[in-house]
């Protein structure tokens, strides 16, 4: 019976250790998520004075055929909300993720055809990190009173970003403007679970997800939508902390959001799948089991702290 405890302890430091592995393949970092990559975050755009409304953050992985259609229909929504409001002001970050395509020659050729190349920037010269270390990485650039992070595949429409303004100002005020909207798809899921036929190992995989992450986040149903606002401040308090560089990193940042007291609302947006998607179901989900994993270990046994700034 003591060998088989002795061992039984040794597997699972073996599976912890195997567990807290970065995802890039990097030792730990014991530190906040900012300083590896970032060591001046207070000296980054997003700790100045705000200098427009809205900030839209487009990560971007090899997206030559996908960013025209979504830019053109994104920048027509911001020129007319413009024009009917001067008072809002706007800018776009483009962060290319070391794409292998001509995305960031693209998007600059595009703004500069739609005669908005003073309201975007186009982040590049690395080399592929992952959507969350891209994410960050504008969110760090930002110059917005109110920060939005969307898909470059266009999926949800983009006037919906009203009805999270309309939610974050309401739940935010509670919580001394420290808040998140989460666009969701969870309206969408129900309605298509109804009438779709799915695979068992889809299922397993779905039920499977939201239980981990219960871990983590409570509340939000639909954690993954690449659709989220939220104000400054709560910015400030979420990204300079984060770790997890890939796909996972919407579970670490709501749960970020939650342990530094912002207040999270969920709300239901339109949305339509778009062709091309490079999420490998299998080994994306195994990774991403890893991650929540990873992200709830390091918390709560004080690898990764949660530091003000």
């Amino acid at each position: 019976a003591v060998y088989a405890a002795v061992f039984i302890l040794f597997a699972l430091a073996l599976f912890l250790r195997w567990i807290l592995k970065s995802t890039s393949g990097k030792k730990i970092d014991g530190g906040p998520g900012g300083d590896r990559d970032f060591p001046d975050v207070k000296k980054m755009d997003l700790f100045s004075t705000p200098t427009v409304y809205l900030s839209l953050i487009v990560p971007a992985y090899n997206e030559e055929d996908r960013l025209p259609e979504m830019m053109g229909e994104t920048i027509r929504y911001l020129q007319k909300r413009s024009t009917l409001n001067s008072s809002f002001t706007w800018e776009l970050i483009l962060v290319d993720d070391g794409s292998r395509d001509k995305t960031a020659k693209i998007a600059k050729e595009f703004a500069q055809k739609m005669g908005v190349s003073q309201n975007v920037r186009v982040l590049t010269g690395r080399p592929n990190r992952g959507k969350g270390y891209t994410v960050r990485e504008g969110m760090l650039n930002a110059k917005g009173k109110l920060l939005l992070m969307v898909d470059a595949d266009g999926a949800t429409k983009i006037s919906d970003v009203e009805r999270l303004e309309d939610e974050l100002k309401a739940a935010a005020k509670t919580a001394k403007d420290m808040g998140v909207a989460v666009g969701s798809r969870y309206h969408i899921e129900q309605e298509t679970a109804a009438t779709a036929k799915r695979t068992f190992f889809r299922k397993f995989i779905s039920k499977s997800f939201h239980l981990l992450v219960l871990t983590c986040v409570k509340d939000v149903r639909d954690t993954q939508c690449g659709f989220k606002l939220c104000t400054r401040k709560a910015a400030q308090a979420i990204f300079p902390n984060m770790h997890v560089d890939r796909w996972c990193f919407d579970v670490e940042m709501l749960y970020l959001a939650q342990a530094t007291k912002c207040a999270v609302v969920e709300v239901p947006v339109n949305w339509t799948e778009i062709p091309g998607s490079k999420v490998d179901i299998v080994g994306g989900s195994i990774q991403m089991a890893k991650d929540i994993i990873r992200i709830r270990l390091s918390y709560s046994l004080g690898i990764w702290t949660v530091r003000k700034f």
